[in-house]
């Protein structure tokens, strides 16, 4: 358990208050857990809730992914357990108390507030339907691209790959031949399938063979760095884009964050910032003096464009979303 106890800053004197506090997971997981709290263990009298190992697994659940998942109930309630107990010990020897923790607890605060503020007034605000928009503006800009369905045959030599080709042309079948014959020990059990894939995804010397064939045909044998290659395009269709509900949750968050950079520029055009440190207000003052030429560059640039009337050419669109 030595590297939970890492974890809860023994190290540094910071002991946590009664309220556990861990490392600020979302506000949404406390709020999901605020009613009819079930009791996981207690501690001298003392509860631990399922809200509270929700709070745990929000910090520390990542590295506990491989377990069975009673193992990890079990791993998160000792965590909390050992959390629990030390901050009990910290707040007996009055480590609560000192200046180091109170600073601590100010910064955890402000930073809650802030993802309190994200979550609710930022997220929070935004409309399934502007997402919606996004989405289809996005999607009406996308080039249908093209995937495709392969076997292949991997072989030592260029004679044994001409040898394995003019066996399948003849009429002999190619999975049977890929698992008798084929070094690719990934796809040779599988009678050489590759699956789908796209562009830019094989060797160029593969891709380039695969985009001369059609559904059916084999190609000539094609040398890449693992050897002699005998392809079969099992089929080639264009790729589906990803629907609403897969990217609904980026678009979202996407708007989220640039609500939140707008809102940021508003309260900072507010607020009197004084860099007191030299160092920092020097670092500062150089980088605002690149942004702002590259601001004015990317303007020019555009009335220029404006000017000459030069416009991108318009994207390939899918057929149109149904209604």
């Amino acid at each position: 358990m030595h590297r939970v106890i890492a974890k809860m800053r023994i190290a540094t004197g910071l002991a946590f208050g009664a309220a556990l506090m861990l490392a600020l997971p979302t506000p949404a997981a406390v709020a999901q857990e605020a009613a009819a709290d079930a009791v996981v263990v207690t501690i001298d009298g003392k509860p631990i809730t399922q809200s509270q190992l929700k709070l745990a697994e929000e910090e520390i659940g990542s590295e506990l992914n491989s377990l069975p998942e009673n193992d990890k109930r079990r791993a998160l309630a000792e965590y909390l357990i050992d959390n629990t107990l030390f901050a009990n010990a910290a707040l007996a020897e009055k480590l609560d108390e000192t200046a180091e923790f109170k600073n601590y607890m100010a910064y955890l605060n402000q930073r809650a507030l802030r993802e309190q503020y994200f979550e609710k007034s930022l997220k929070g605000a935004v409309d399934e339907e502007e997402a919606k928009k996004i989405y289809f503006s996005r999607l009406k800009q996308m080039r249908p691209e093209e995937e495709f369905s392969a076997r292949h045959i991997l072989v030592n030599s260029e004679d044994k790959a001409k040898e394995i080709r003019a066996k399948v042309v003849g009429g002999e079948d190619f999975a049977k031949l890929a698992k008798e014959n084929s070094i690719d020990p990934v796809s040779k059990e599988d009678g050489g399938d590759l699956g789908y894939f796209g562009v830019g995804q094989m060797l160029p010397e593969f891709e380039n063979a695969i985009l001369k064939l059609k559904a059916g045909d084999i190609s000539e044998p094609i040398k890449t760095a693992y050897g002699w290659h005998v392809i079969k395009l099992e089929d080639r269709r264009k790729k589906a884009p990803p629907t609403f509900e897969q990217v609904r949750d980026n678009i979202i968050n996407s708007l989220a964050i640039h609500k939140a950079q707008e809102k940021s520029s508003d309260l900072r055009n507010k607020a009197k910032i004084e860099y007191v440190d030299p160092e920092i207000k020097k670092t500062v003052e150089e980088h605002n003096k690149k942004r702002e030429e590259a601001l004015a560059a990317a303007r020019k640039q555009a009335e220029e464009a404006k000017k000459n009337d030069v416009s991108p050419p318009p994207a390939a669109a899918p057929a149109e979303e149904k209604k």
